[in-house]
């Protein structure tokens, strides 16, 4: 389980809630990044051709910025790395509740500092300071979410863009339509199917009801965020530190 010390690459009811509750929580992320700002926040390919079009355009001031803002998607990958990935391949205990206390941290800031007014009005083209603020922000929590995620579940699980889920959905479905042809078992291949369906569709729910509730509360609907990483990083602080202390003092 995540909350242990081993992967969560296996089908169990806990990992697939995880799962699916962090695709769910990837799409209010990315629909709240682009209503907020124009940008999509889990999307690097999107901030590579953004660049690429800023650079043709004579005087523009934001190349260096469609440039700065996707390394923060990078730096949260390699702190995942250090948190998890590192610990897990020198057998010690992954800190899930780190990873998942600043993800819920760094929404905090979001949220608190939307609803303040600290980064401007809800929906505003980008071009000032504190709209790259808010995109490094969403960004580097995307970045922690989905470097962990792939981590544990053995690159199995990526809940925080579609592209290379959907690719693997295809191969998987013409894997299980060919059954016949492979000398081995593909019922892997088809709860993995299954799975990537899963997300999707979470992913997609989280656009769709992020689209309502931002187009409704503005900065304000980054609470659903908020609260959905602030269930799970209880449950990490509860699983990995509590209950550990308890069972070491009986």
């Amino acid at each position: 389980m995540l909350f242990g010390n081993e992967s969560i690459s296996h089908y169990t009811r806990s990992n697939i809630t995880v799962w699916m509750s962090l695709a769910f929580q990837a799409g209010i992320l990315n629909i709240g990044g682009f209503m907020a700002c124009h940008r999509f926040v889990s999307h690097v390919t999107g901030f590579s051709t953004y660049f690429g079009f800023q650079v043709s355009q004579p005087g523009s001031q934001h190349p260096v910025g469609m440039l700065v803002v996707p390394l923060f998607f990078l730096f949260g990958s390699m702190l995942s790395g250090m948190l998890v990935d590192l610990r897990l391949k020198q057998h010690k205990k992954p800190k899930y509740y780190i990873t998942f206390g600043i993800i819920f941290a760094l929404l905090f800031i979001v949220f608190a500092g939307g609803t303040l007014g600290y980064f401007g009005t809800f929906g505003e083209s980008l071009e000032q300071v504190r709209d790259y603020i808010l995109l490094i922000l969403l960004c580097f929590t995307c970045g922690i979410q989905n470097g962990t995620i792939t981590t544990v579940s053995r690159s199995v699980v990526r809940t925080t863009h579609l592209t290379g889920i959907t690719t693997d959905l295809g191969i998987g479905i013409i894997r299980v339509l060919n059954r016949d042809k492979f000398d081995h078992d593909v019922s892997d291949d088809a709860r993995a199917n299954l799975m990537r369906v899963g997300i999707i569709s979470s992913f997609t729910l989280g656009s769709v009801v992020g689209g309502f509730t931002f187009h409704r509360l503005g900065y304000g609907g980054f609470i659903i965020p908020l609260i959905t990483s602030g269930l799970l990083f209880s449950l990490m602080f509860y699983f990995q530190v509590l209950k550990h202390q308890q069972r070491k003092n009986q």
